[in-house]
């Protein structure tokens, strides 16, 4: 038998998130990551760089942590050290919640479950943005039983988002979008009764809608370590959203972008509130005010994420010299200029609203400075190609019904 490998990732989920880390570990390792899972999804389906391990309902809680020690006894004949990485906010809200009876076999590697409270419920994040002085936009915490006729403190359009996204995720009901813009005080009623007529309960964020299309986005992906010291940040512009209703605010493409002053802002403010793991921050440009102003912090990496690997810093080192190895480096600061996507490219060049970042996209996709993330030479294989052509075929039609050009 060979040699024990000095860890295994374990990763929690099986979607596009799941699949980059996967991609991550095994560019950067040649390694086979565990994926721990409760159904099957595409991304991580046919793939010969992970290897699937299904627990029923494993995002309940009691399923969560039985599943995940039920697994110790083999993968710990397998690897000296096994650590979780979590592919949606759920996950990373069950690790952090159940650390005490996990890290005896796992590296738990998140953030603490007080800091997680402040952050996760986005009312308590905008809270912490006024104490940091971080930039947001004008906002309206509407809660469940408040007249939805009620003057707001701003003008239409609005956007409306629920503050807690992990109980608004498993609520189901028709017409369900991840975040809604509004234009009109009936399209408002409508929005807060249907989402209250679910199993949704808590408070909603009501918003001033920023101005711009899906180009004014931006996203900012950092690795914190043990120490509470970021040692890699990446910024992104968005090229393009994903414009399907449950799916909006997914970013389907993302240039690479430099700015030193956002990096040394957020670097301070992470450093300063004890943030340990990986941080996903969505921004948007306000024209009216010149400022970038932070949507959410999100506990993981973004499904998007990926962008930042393939821009030349992979996200799994990060985290592995950082809690394997115990190597504390110089931090990295993002500057290569690299596209990402995630749907066909012609769909990229033709739904992209600005004229001069459509001439960045040209450039680089001549340039070949482009990468996708479920698309990857090692893990390549007849029947799962097909799938993926056949997923991403699908994007034409979805663009075609639902784009909507925004102001």
């Amino acid at each position: 038998m060979a040699g024990k490998l000095d860890f295994l990732p374990v990763i929690l989920g099986s979607d596009d998130n799941a699949y980059s880390m996967a991609r991550s570990f095994h560019e950067e390792y040649g390694i086979k990551s565990i994926v721990v899972t409760k159904g099957h999804l595409l991304p991580t389906a046919h793939s010969r760089i992970i290897e699937k391990k299904m627990v029923d309902n494993f995002d309940q809680p009691e399923n969560f942590v039985t599943g995940l020690l039920q697994l110790v006894p083999e993968l710990k004949m397998r690897a000296e050290q096994l650590i979780l990485v979590a592919s949606n906010e759920n996950y990373a809200e069950l690790g952090i919640r159940n650390r005490e009876a996990l890290e005896k076999d796992y590296i738990v590697p998140f953030i603490s479950e007080e800091l997680m409270e402040k952050v996760v419920y986005k009312e308590n994040f905008y809270e912490l943005c006024e104490e940091y002085g971080l930039d947001y936009p004008e906002t309206l915490i509407f809660k469940k039983g408040m007249d939805p006729e009620m003057d707001l403190p701003f003008d239409f359009p609005v956007v409306v988002k629920a503050s807690d996204s992990m109980s608004y995720f498993n609520a189901q009901f028709e017409g369900k979008k991840k975040a809604y813009i509004i234009d009109n005080r009936n399209d408002f009623v409508e929005a807060i009764t249907n989402i209250y007529g679910s199993t949704y309960k808590d408070n909603l964020i009501i918003q001033d809608y920023i101005p711009g299309d899906d180009t004014v986005m931006r996203v900012l992906n950092a690795y914190v370590d043990r120490n509470h010291k970021v040692r890699m940040i990446c910024l992104g512009r968005i090229v393009l959203e994903d414009h399907t209703p449950v799916l909006i605010g997914n970013y389907v493409g993302i240039v690479s972008e430099y700015n030193q002053e956002l990096y040394d802002k957020y670097v301070k403010f992470l450093e300063e509130v004890k943030y340990t793991g990986y941080a996903n921050i969505d921004l948007k440009y306000d024209r009216r005010d010149g400022k970038m102003k932070i949507f959410e912090l999100n506990i993981r990496q973004g499904r998007s994420s990926f962008f930042v690997t393939a821009s030349g810093y992979n996200l799994a080192k990060y985290l592995i010299n950082d809690r394997i190895y115990q190597k504390d480096l110089p931090i990295e600061y993002g500057n290569n200029e690299y596209l990402w996507h995630s749907i066909p490219q012609d769909l990229l060049l033709e739904y992209t609203m600005d004229p001069e970042l459509k001439e960045q996209v040209q450039r680089l996709i001549k340039e070949k400075k482009t990468s996708t993330t479920l698309y990857y030479d090692k893990d390549k294989s007849l029947f799962r190609t097909i799938k993926l052509n056949n997923y991403y075929k699908d994007y034409y039609k979805r663009y075609k019904k639902y784009f909507v050009k925004k102001q």
